[in-house]
Parts: C-alpha cells; structure tokens; sequence
C-alpha cells in the first residue's frame, strides 16, 4: 500500500526494499487441525460464491500537518483537525463519538514509524536481482518447506477451495513475515495516526488520506470487538498478522479458516492461509492459469511495458511484436503451461519489467492475470516475481502445488 515503486498490501520487509527490526512471534508451527471449509467456499475445485465486498467509505474530515506534535491540546482534548475527523468518522461509520474519542486520545505520535516512511533525500536505484536474493533465499525456502509440511492438510483444502495453490499461498507468507517470525512491534493504533495526521511526505497528501482510511477501519474493528485497537501490533505502516492485513483488508478480506468464530491472522495459521487465498481470488486470480506465461519477447519489449496492475494486451498482440511460445520440457511449474492447455491465450496480458539498474540489465517476462492478482497484494513488481519465483522453489521441494 505505502510503497517506493508500487505497493497495495504493505509489509514490513518490502515496503522500502529493506527488512526493518521487528520483535519475533512464533506462532505454533504443529499440526493444525482441520476445519470445515469456511463457510463462503463450495467443495468444488476453485468454484466460490464470492462476492467482491464493497470497499468503507472515505473520511474527508482530517488532514496531515508537518511536525512531530502529538494529538492533543494542552487541556488533554483532541485538536480542532482530529476532532473533526472524530465526527465524521462516528457519523460516516456509525460508532459513538465517545468511542472513537478514547481511542483517539490514547493514540501517540510514533517517530519511528514517521522516520521509515519518510522519503529518500536521493533516488534508489533499483534491483531486482538485490531484491531477488533477499526473499528467495534458503532461510525462507526451508523454512516455508516446513511450514507447508505442518500445515498441509489445510493448505490442500484451501486450494482445493478457493483454486489457489499452496505454493503462492505459503510463499506470500514467508516474504511478508517469515512464517510469523517478523510481525511488526508498532502498536498499529500509534502508526496509522502518526501517518495519518502526520506523514512526513508533504508532496503526498493522499497517503495521509489513505492511512487516516485505514485508521478508521481499525476504530471500526475495534467497535465490533474484532481485535483490541489499543493493544493490537505491527508494522510501522499499520499491517497485522502473518500475512500483514491493513485493517481494512482484513474488514473486507480476512476469512475465519478455522471456523471458531473470529479472525485471528497473527496467532491462527488457518485464518492466515484461508485469507490470503479469498483476498487472491477476489482480486482476480484465475485456477489453472500460471503465474507467468511460457513465451519469449521480442529483442526489445520496453516499449510493451504498460504498468499497472491489470494486464492489457492480448496474445496476438504480443504475437504480432514478436512474442513466441516457448517449447515446453517436463514440469517447469509456476511459469508454464502444458503444451495441451494453453488456457492463458484466452486472458488479457502484462509485459512484467524487472530492472536492475545498477548492473544495467533487465529481465522482462509475460504476466498472466494471475501475477496481477499478487500485485494487488503488493504493488511491486519485484515483489510479486519474488513470490512466483519462492513458491516455485519452494513446490520444488515438496515436489507439487506450484503454481500453474
């Protein structure tokens, strides 16, 4: 969501290209029972009734001042700024002002977080092969070896429902926060207010607004006693749990994957799993498809590089500038097709440019909406390769569930 380049869901590891320090969280790694399927997924292979959920209303009261003041006026009231985005907030999403008020006034500038989110004075240059090397890595592929080992049976059934497969599922874990062993020590209530009403990018005032959103969904959660805003942690952008949810992806995402009533993602792995898998499919990923598409481009296909984060170019488009089907060799998972099944001909397409401007170099590949759906998880194209290219290695080892 709060990116350099391009981001949606944010983590503590990517959001500047670098992991940040971060207290330690073991959740169980024992087997987990099995659960009935949730409740909003049929037993059919990928086949869901879901319905896409309607996205909180904005909060328009409120605004960031330069400055590292805390929320209060010397009489221990809010100020005349934050109380007017109090009111709007219990107006818009029907909490009693007094409870938005209490939380409001237990929330105190984190000048930690400011400092992180706080612009480079110079212009990083970016690589990908840097950035690469620092998520698909032997720490994360054992380690994610093992966490799909203790979790499997819930793994299989949640790709079995919802049509994503283990691998891009175990992987997104492992680059957000290492198996739940870097879950973020910022209370979640100091960081987004901080960012919110006090972002140190002034030439950005809707990343403030974005924030103060996101603040507003954590008041929300917590009215609905769906987690204690003034104790609940994470990183210093405000994202929760094994897989770093924002608030409001975990209102309109998160999934109770092991049915005892509430979401739990920083201490139950089954709601860690089942939700990352719904926020996929609910944000465009198709069953069976690759992540990537088995062609090669032309010589120089910068100028197919749109950006973004929905494909748009056909196959015959990229067949007319050049782009070939690659021969297919035995099982290369998560960037191929069969040759009997080339289903990814019938999507729309995005050329996925990966520089690595140090070295002068870039790769380019063939994005099915399937590599878009990640990129809605995390803007950044280096990050979504960086998943594609962990779960690959990692259903190399446990020899299925890549992802094609």
């Amino acid at each position: 969501m709060f990116k350099p380049v391009r981001i949606l869901q944010v983590s503590l590891l990517n959001l500047l290209l670098a992991g940040c320090a971060a207290t330690h969280t073991n959740p169980s790694a024992g087997d987990t029972a099995v659960a009935q399927p949730p409740t909003d997924a049929s037993t059919e292979t990928g086949t869901l009734p879901l319905t896409i959920p309607e996205p909180s209303a904005s909060i328009q009261a409120g605004q960031s001042i330069p400055g590292n003041s805390g929320f209060l006026q010397p009489n221990g009231q809010l100020t005349p700024n934050i109380q007017a985005y109090a009111q709007e907030v219990a107006r818009v999403r029907g909490i009693p002002l007094d409870h938005v008020e209490t939380l409001l006034k237990q929330a105190q500038y984190n000048a930690t977080a400011a400092k992180l989110m706080t612009p480079s004075k110079t212009r990083i240059r970016r690589s990908w092969v840097t950035y690469r090397n620092r998520f698909v890595e032997p720490i994360r592929i054992n380690a994610g070896t093992e966490f799909w080992t203790a979790n499997k049976a819930m793994l299989d059934q949640t790709a079995s429902s919802y049509g994503v497969p283990p691998s891009i599922i175990v992987a997104i874990i492992g680059v957000e926060t290492i198996y739940g062993r870097i879950t973020g020590n910022f209370r979640v209530l100091d960081a987004l207010a901080t960012l919110g009403f006090r972002h140190p990018d002034t030439r950005r005032p809707e990343r403030s607004q974005l924030f103060r959103d996101q603040l507003a969904d954590l008041m929300e959660l917590d009215y609905q006693n769906k987690l204690d805003a003034s104790q609940v942690q994470g990183s210093f952008a405000g994202a929760m749990g094994l897989p770093q949810f924002m608030p409001g992806s975990l209102m309109r995402y998160a999934a109770d994957g092991d049915n005892d009533g509430r979401i739990d993602l920083l201490y139950s792995v089954d709601d860690a799993i089942v939700s990352v898998a719904r926020f996929l499919r609910l944000h465009g990923w198709v069953p069976g498809l690759p992540v990537f598409a088995p062609a090669t481009l032309p010589q120089d296909p910068q100028a197919l590089v749109a950006g973004g984060l929905f494909p748009t170019l056909d196959w015959a488009q990229l067949q007319h500038q050049g782009a070939q089907l690659r021969p297919m060799q035995g099982n290369t998972g998560a960037n191929s097709a069969t040759d009997t099944s080339q289903e990814w001909m019938q999507h729309k397409l995005g050329i996925v440019d990966l520089l690595d401007e140090p070295r002068n170099l870039a790769e380019y590949r063939v994005g099915t909406p399937n590599f878009f759906a990640i990129t809605h998880y995390n803007r950044s194209y280096f990050y979504a390769t960086s998943v594609a290219d962990l779960a690959q290695a990692l259903a190399d080892h446990m020899g299925y569930g890549w992802p094609n």
